[in-house]
C-alpha cells in the first residue's frame, strides 16, 4: 500500500487469518474497528520501519499519518484447501545472467510448460 498524503486510508477490512503488516516508511495509524457500527474499539501508531500484528477477523482500517508511507500485509500463501504452500514452490523474477531461470524451473518443479506473455 502506498498512501501518497497523510490521512489517506486503507478502508475497514478483516481477513481470515493472523497477518503483518509492514510498515517500510512513513507512519500510520491502525484502528480496529467494531464490525457492526464501523467505530474504533482500538488504535495504535506505528512509525517506520516497524511490523504490526492483525488478528484474524479483526475489522481493522489504517490511515496514513505521514506522506508517502508504504505499507504490506504479509500473509502466508496457501493453497484452495488451506495448506501453507512450501517456500520452494515460488519462483522468483530473476534478471541478468538468470534470464530462462523461470521456465526452466516452472518446467521442473511442475512438469508443465511456461510461456511468458512476452513468448
Amino acid at each position: 500500500m502506498h498512501f501518497k498524503n497523510v490521512g489517506d486510508v486503507e478502508l475497514g477490512h478483516a481477513h481470515a487469518f493472523d497477518h503483518g503488516t509492514l510498515v517500510s516508511s512513513g507512519s500510520i495509524l491502525v484502528e480496529i474497528l467494531d464490525s457492526k457500527t464501523n467505530k474504533p474499539i482500538s488504535n495504535k501508531t506505528i512509525e517506520a520501519p516497524n511490523f504490526v500484528f492483525i488478528e484474524k477477523n479483526k475489522f481493522h482500517r489504517i490511515t496514513a499519518l505521514s506522506d508517502n508511507t508504504v505499507c504490506a500485509c504479509i500473509h502466508a500463501l496457501r493453497t484452495n484447501d488451506e495448506e501453507l504452500l512450501e517456500p520452494n514452490f515460488f519462483v522468483e523474477q530473476l534478471t541478468g545472467d538468470f534470464k530462462g531461470i523461470i521456465p526452466r524451473t516452472i518446467m521442473e518443479k511442475s512438469g508443465k510448460q511456461w510461456l511468458s506473455p512476452a513468448m
